[in-house]
């Protein structure tokens, strides 16, 4: 049960709730999802009446025009017990039972943390407050994918997990955060610019989720093990599970109050929380040189499990939170194996923020919220890089953060320098003669053992070039090729890569050609990837800027931009003084056209677009 607010009173306590869900909705949450619950339960048992209990919590944008739904999006009602749950599936058997309907079957999906929209195909609305939204059908003008197609009913945006955790978790504390922002703001930061060409932000309608259905017994039997397989199938930030009755004139029969629908059942985990004293920040340096603060605290069991430190996210979260030690705080444990701070109860008496590298001793500098060593030769980033080329190759073992520290340590700090080395140079660096054998033993199966080009070229950390964009970019470009030499706009010309990812891209391999010469020159066993690209060469439209527009009749405007982006063009949303070729559908605006004509820029018709790329006639 959540712990009761000391003197608090209702008026309080709801405005604190609104306060705080006003600042959730825009994107900028001032509290933990878990904190929210516990003063919306800490409410009910207040005041199981109240008002705020039992009406949608709104939202706004502003700036954008209202919409009312044609049926009303709810919330959802929460079950954090097994009892609560029982009661749900108990109450809908009983209606069943009363009204000659078959025993409900129920289907449960994973409960997406977004923003909850609906789309009919013509409109796109957020919830609002339930009773009517707002339209934002420019998501989709913006980069906006939705998953299945126009037209899918209820859903969410949301942005995937695997882009967020590789590309983006460093600058945003939770996804949400920079969805608001993208579908509420006119100005893109580069961050959601480049989340979007990627097509990581989709809005993904519910009924396309991965469901589970069965019976309230076997719901109730089963429940661990099928979140997890749930869970497993869906790369989406997630918010529990939500169950509901499949039979649509029993959810007829259950009806809803003002605030949800009675058949329909968000089953949430708390958590486990406890609180804590924070005795030290341990600063550590990543291999881009960011510096990150994890704070040791005095040792508490959570979930069976004694946790000793605690990730604190970035230094400007240590700054904005007076954390150090002697600060008191409150960690959670939900499944997870990491715990998260969740709240700070006392603030430490005395803010201390280093000024020097802890590796280096190099002078930090400010980039937004953190901290970063500047110097390319701090020899923790030297260790981190190595270690990151030894896990994303994925081929061997042996090569731990505490083996290469050791190397570099010996002034082995680059690839070229340990693959060069010989056994009784592992002895030479107090290495014992049996691990001496496996290090070197192992560098010989890394090179002959068969790994994805892919993989290979990720290995080397080139800053905006992950594993899922070496693949992307591999699919398009030859290995051989991209190490001779690429210019920014073959790499821009693909799809999923902005002008500024693609200038860092091409700038990160220039920087460290030699050495992936060097290594390619090894012999390492690559399985290469087959290009896809075909003769964009000599084509026309290789390096131009293209926007689409109006009613396409050759294909979904998707389907259209990637046959461009394949030709080498650099598929535009709008209109823009680095816009070459305007090429236009059906019912297209004049005042478009008359833009791209100041602007001097070729204005095409679809049939003719078709005929320049080989793919119809005019």
């Amino acid at each position: 049960m959540p712990v009761k607010p000391n003197n608090i009173s209702i008026e309080t306590l709801v405005a604190k709730l609104e306060n705080y869900n006003n600042a959730y909705r825009q994107g900028q949450p001032l509290i933990s999802d878990v904190e929210y619950d516990n003063l919306t339960e800490e409410l009910r048992s207040l005041a199981p009446e109240h008002f705020f209990l039992h009406h949608i919590e709104p939202e706004k944008f502003s700036g954008r025009r209202e919409i009312r739904h044609p049926k009303p999006m709810l919330s959802t009602e929460k079950a954090y017990t097994q009892e609560a749950l029982k009661r749900f599936i108990e109450r809908a058997e009983k209606s069943a039972v009363e009204y000659n309907r078959p025993q409900p079957e129920i289907r449960l999906t994973a409960k997406l943390d977004g923003l909850a929209a609906r789309d009919d195909g013509q409109i796109f609305a957020t919830r609002g407050n339930g009773e009517t939204g707002y339209e934002i059908s420019s998501a989709f003008t913006k980069g906006v994918v939705a998953i299945g197609g126009r037209g899918q009913g209820l859903g969410e945006i949301v942005i995937t997990n695997s882009y967020f955790n590789e590309y983006l978790m460093a600058h945003f504390e939770h996804p949400r955060n920079l969805v608001v922002g993208i579908i509420n703001s006119d100005t893109l930061n580069p961050y959601a610019e480049k989340a979007l060409t990627a097509g990581a932000v989709q809005f993904v309608p519910y009924c396309r989720l991965p469901a589970w259905q069965g019976s309230g017994i076997e719901l109730l039997d089963k429940l661990d093990k099928i979140r997890e397989v749930l869970e497993s199938q869906t790369d989406y930030p997630l918010d529990g599970l939500v169950a509901e009755i499949s039979d649509i004139s029993l959810q007829e029969i259950l009806g809803h109050t003002d605030h949800h629908y009675r058949w329909q059942i968000a089953i949430k985990s708390k958590g486990e929380t406890a609180r804590t004293e924070v005795v030290d920040i341990v600063w550590q340096v990543g291999r881009t040189g960011t510096v990150t603060p994890v704070l040791e605290v005095v040792p508490v069991n959570i979930s069976g499990a004694t946790i000793r430190r605690v990730t604190a996210h970035n230094a400007g979260m240590v700054k904005e939170k007076n954390l150090g030690p002697g600060a008191l705080i409150e960690i959670i444990r939900s499944g997870e194996v990491i715990p998260k701070l969740e709240k700070v109860i006392k603030k430490a008496p005395e803010l201390r923020l280093p000024e020097h590298c802890p590796s280096c001793h190099g002078v930090l500098v400010w980039n937004n919220d953190f901290l970063k060593c500047r110097n390319p030769q701090c020899p923790a980033q030297v260790e981190q890089q190595i270690w990151h080329w030894f896990k994303t190759l994925g081929t061997v073992d042996w090569f731990g953060i505490k083996t290469i520290r050791r190397l570099v340590e010996n002034s082995c700090d680059t690839l070229e320098k340990i693959y060069a080395l010989r056994e009784n140079d592992f002895l030479a660096f107090d290495f014992g003669p049996q691990q001496a054998k496996n290090l070197f033993a192992a560098l010989q199966l890394s090179r002959s053992k068969e790994v994805d080009d892919w993989r290979f070229l990720a290995a080397f950390g080139i800053p905006s070039l992950g594993r899922g964009d070496s693949r992307r970019l591999l699919n398009e470009i030859s290995l051989p090729r991209l190490i001779d030499g690429v210019e920014v706009e073959d790499v821009a010309a693909i799809a999923g890569f902005a002008e500024l990812t693609a200038e860092n891209i091409v700038t990160g391999i220039k920087q460290r050609r030699s050495e992936i010469k060097h290594l390619m020159g090894l012999g390492f066993n690559l399985r290469l990837t087959e290009p896809t690209t075909t003769a964009i060469d000599e084509h026309l439209f290789k390096g131009k800027g293209l926007v689409f527009t109006g009613t396409l009749k050759s294909g979904s405007r998707e389907e259209i931009e990637d046959n461009a982006r394949r030709f080498g063009a650099r598929v535009q949303k709008s209109v823009s003084s680095k816009t070459d070729y305007l090429v236009c559908g059906e019912k297209v605006g004049a005042r478009k056209i008359e833009k791209a004509a100041q602007l001097g820029i070729n204005v095409i018709s679809e049939e003719h677009y078709l005929e320049l790329t080989g793919a119809g006639s005019a």
